[in-house]
């Protein structure tokens, strides 16, 4: 009701004709809250049926939903009662909030500068949080206000009477004790409180010193067990030192044998390759005699006399028999370069032929 009235509704508005659902006032309230919103909106006022009250509330509540990014409840503004004015209060908020932190500002700007004044919504959402918040405090507390006020005929009489009623001065001594005793009883149980205080901080100082004498009796013991030398520490420390030895030795031996493996490992490739080599010469080597044997054997095909047959045949036996010494040769070869040992001494015989 008051921000209606501050925003300048014409008609005056009570708690009381909320009470029961009025449909006609809400939609009234509406559309005049739309239209001071924005004047040039084109919503219908006509609420005579249902369906145009239908119309009419889902109209409102999706103009204020795109045009100030309210949410409304339709269901609620439907009802036109209490709940109603909840939800009323969510435009009349923003409109308050708006007149009275604009206000001031726009009586300070010029009047060229008044006209090109735009209300800017989106950069005042803490303030309308706040009014939102002051909105429904002065609601509630108006409703209190009105209870209140409602009780006043029957308080003013009771107030009356006890202003009228002569002041008796034994009454008032007989409360004035009664409340000298409640005092005095306090300041006694403040006493006894402090007394405790003290109690329960001689006990606290007590217990302190008696840990600062186990601390102390713990110090000095450390430092005799420190300072005390173990009966086993010679013998740990000979154990330490031997074992440092063995370690170093247990070192420079690990080292040794990873390099005589790696010695091993690259004699064994060499030999492997050495080894290989042959195999490819002595494979050549026997493509080739195969190849001048075959030749040799379609060469000798000459009839012409026996002499020639015999001399043909000499230089053929002949020629297989040096053949034959060049590949025993070369096995031998072969055989002493993959790993034959020749066994004997390095000293010779007593004659030429030995």
């Amino acid at each position: 009701t008051e921000m209606m009235r501050a925003l300048g509704y014409p008609r005056l508005i009570s708690m009381e004709n909320f009470h029961t659902p009025n449909f006609v006032l809400v939609s009234e309230v509406l559309l005049w809250l739309v239209k001071r919103y924005e004047p040039q909106s084109d919503i219908p006022g006509d609420v005579e049926t249902e369906q145009d009250r239908v119309f009419f509330i889902k109209a409102v509540a999706q103009f204020m939903a795109t045009k100030a990014h309210i949410k409304l409840n339709t269901k609620k503004l439907y009802q036109a009662d209490g709940y109603a004015v909840k939800e009323l209060l969510k435009v009349t908020s923003v409109l308050y909030g708006a007149m009275n932190t604009q206000g001031g500002e726009r009586a300070d700007l010029p009047e060229e500068d008044s006209s090109k004044f735009k209300f800017d919504l989106g950069s005042k959402i803490a303030d309308l949080k706040a009014a939102r918040q002051l909105a429904s405090e002065i609601t509630s507390k108006g409703a209190v206000l009105y209870d209140l006020l409602g009780k006043e005929v029957d308080l003013r009489e009771a107030r009356t009477e006890s202003i009228a009623r002569p002041l008796e001065i034994n009454e008032a001594e007989k409360v004035m004790k009664i409340a000298i005793n409640s005092v005095l009883e306090e300041v006694q149980k403040t006493k006894d409180m402090l007394n405790n205080v003290a109690l329960d901080e001689a006990n606290l100082e007590a217990k302190i010193e008696k840990r600062k004498l186990e601390l102390e009796r713990s110090q000095k013991r450390l430092q005799t067990l420190q300072s005390v030398r173990p009966a086993f520490m010679d013998e740990y420390e000979k154990i330490e030192e031997q074992l440092q030895k063995q370690y170093s030795t247990y070192l420079e031996k690990f080292r040794n044998l990873t390099y005589m493996e790696q010695l091993l490992d690259d004699h064994r490739r060499t030999e492997q390759e050495m080894f290989e080599e042959a195999a490819n010469m002595l494979r050549l080597i026997q493509n080739r005699l195969k190849d001048e044997e075959q030749h040799l054997l379609k060469s000798g095909s000459n009839d012409d006399s026996d002499i020639d047959i015999q001399e043909d045949e000499g230089s053929d036996s002949e020629g297989d028999l040096q053949i034959m010494r060049h590949r025993i040769s070369t096995e031998a070869l072969l055989q002493g370069r993959v790993g034959t040992r020749i066994m004997g001494s390095m000293q010779g015989g007593d004659t030429e032929e030995d």
